[in-house]
């Protein structure tokens, strides 16, 4: 009888333990929302026939204007934006110092001009004295030295002058051409230290492209070589001349800049822009590359990357080392192969391990 009790209780017991763990289950189910995605897959492309690179516009004519002095900001007279002259005053640093240091100067030139003065006179009349022999050699000579020194003395005091003024060249930023102020980095109160940038001014109408190639082509590309530059943002296709190629690679890990002369255009280019620039060169065989969109890139500090899909229908980052650009896609050089699916654009915030649905 007992043993029937018992195991009546152990079978009854590992009933309820099992209904425990459904009810468990239940309640830990997986609820994190899932985000909606496009994936595309990579794909070994053959890129275009002729190099073509990326850079950016800016104008062949501008200056970061900046002070050899130190002194406070008294006044900006100009606005980003605003078109200025040659030689206009675009800036004025605290000058009590300099005004002081020229009054002192001025003040050394009228007491150095009367001595000057005379001297000149002292020396004139003992030159008429000598001709009729009523001064000596001696005397002659020592009023010529005073002279000389009176002379010496007030051309230090003018030269001294023109160092004060040349300072206050350095105090009054002047415009070096005409064009537009497009930054400041200064305002009226802060410190400005020798060297330290204050505005930025450049000369529109005439623009350039500062494109980097690598050291594979670098070698193909030929001064006065026509190139067409397209310009992404407004989607037109500019022509251009190579203007400059760099011969060293030194601080652009092996990218060489190369420098294109835009030819004059309706279109309303702006600083700062991205082109593309394609050279009329015949790219080296076997230029098979795996390429994927500019705009599926993640980017985290100095890393590049992309989303792709993991086997359990989640996101999961993948870092990537990149090569070139062409034209809206970006060369692949590891972390990714043909046929591996990628997120190209999602309904919602993309993260590690979140889930995903596929349209």
């Amino acid at each position: 009888m007992k043993t029937r009790l018992y195991i009546a209780v152990l079978i009854t017991l590992g009933i309820t333990i099992s209904s425990c763990g459904n009810d468990t289950k239940k309640t830990t189910s997986d609820n994190s929302p899932v985000v909606a995605v496009r994936i595309s897959s990579v794909a070994q492309k053959n890129s275009s026939p002729f190099l073509s690179t990326s850079g950016k516009i800016e104008a062949v004519k501008s200056a970061d204007l900046s002070t050899r002095m130190m002194g406070n900001v008294e006044k900006i007279h100009v606005q980003v934006g605003e078109k200025v002259k040659k030689d206009q005053l675009l800036l004025s640093l605290n000058n009590a110092d300099l005004s002081a240091k020229l009054a002192q100067v001025n003040a050394g030139i009228n007491e150095a001009t009367a001595a000057f003065d005379n001297a000149e006179k002292n020396y004139q009349r003992f030159s008429v004295l000598f001709g009729e022999n009523s001064a000596s050699q001696k005397e002659l000579d020592d009023i010529t030295t005073q002279y000389n020194m009176a002379k010496a003395r007030l051309e230090s005091a003018k030269q001294m002058k023109n160092e004060v003024n040349s300072q206050f060249s350095y105090i009054n930023i002047r415009a070096p051409f005409n064009g537009v102020i497009t930054n400041k980095a200064i305002n009226v109160g802060d410190m400005a230290n020798p060297g330290m940038p204050l505005l930025e001014m450049e000369s529109p109408g005439n623009f350039q492209v500062l494109a980097m190639v690598p050291e594979s082509e670098i070698l193909q590309i030929k001064a006065d070589a026509e190139v067409d530059v397209l310009i992404k943002t407004l989607n037109e296709s500019i022509k251009g001349k190579v203007a400059e190629i760099s011969t060293s690679a030194k601080n652009t890990g092996g990218q060489y800049m190369v420098k294109v002369l835009l030819d004059k255009s309706e279109t309303n280019l702006l600083s700062g822009m991205y082109a593309t620039v394609q050279f009329p060169i015949a790219k080296k065989e076997n230029t098979n590359s795996v390429q994927i969109p500019l705009d599926a890139i993640v980017h985290n500090g100095q890393l590049s990357g992309v989303y792709t899909v993991s086997e359990s229908n989640t996101a999961l980052l993948r870092w990537l080392r990149l090569g070139r650009t062409f034209g809206d896609n970006v060369e692949v050089l590891s972390g990714l192969s043909a046929e591996e699916h990628y997120i190209v654009s999602a309904e919602g915030k993309l993260y590690n391990g979140v889930k995903i649905s596929i349209q």
